[in-house]
């Protein structure tokens, strides 16, 4: 089974994630440009119980960050956890964004994700 690991930028927290996700995106909507700080954010969806963390974590609307550093991390509840991608430590991934959300939030010079299903808006 794959097992993917990564950690905030001063090491404080670490976390995994067990098998394949369930689906990987990219939203480029106002709230993940803004937790972000970037043009958009790149995420992975996992089972909850695939899903473990160490270390501690403040938590904003449902989003949590490493107290320490600020590094934005992960959302988790009973049932699934979203993971910032950029946080793995095997870098590049091997994880394809398979669906872009909030397209038309998207920057103008950058590109669709070849293959991905586009949405103007969420999945819903």
């Amino acid at each position: 089974m794959t097992v993917l690991s990564g950690q905030c930028l001063c090491g404080q927290v670490q976390l995994s994630v067990r098998g394949e996700p369930l689906r990987v995106g990219i939203c480029h909507c106002t709230d993940c440009r803004k937790e972000s700080g970037s043009a958009f954010t790149f995420y992975g969806v996992w089972p909850a119980g695939q899903f473990e963390h160490s270390g501690e974590t403040g938590e904003f609307h449902g989003r949590c960050f490493c107290t320490g550093c600020g590094s934005r991390l992960f959302s988790a509840d009973d049932q699934e956890a979203e993971i910032k991608l950029g946080i793995l430590s095997q870098a590049p991934t091997l994880l394809t964004p398979r669906y872009e959300l909030w397209v038309k939030r998207r920057e103008t010079w950058l590109r669709p994700v070849e293959g991905a299903e586009q949405y103007e808006e969420d999945r819903t």
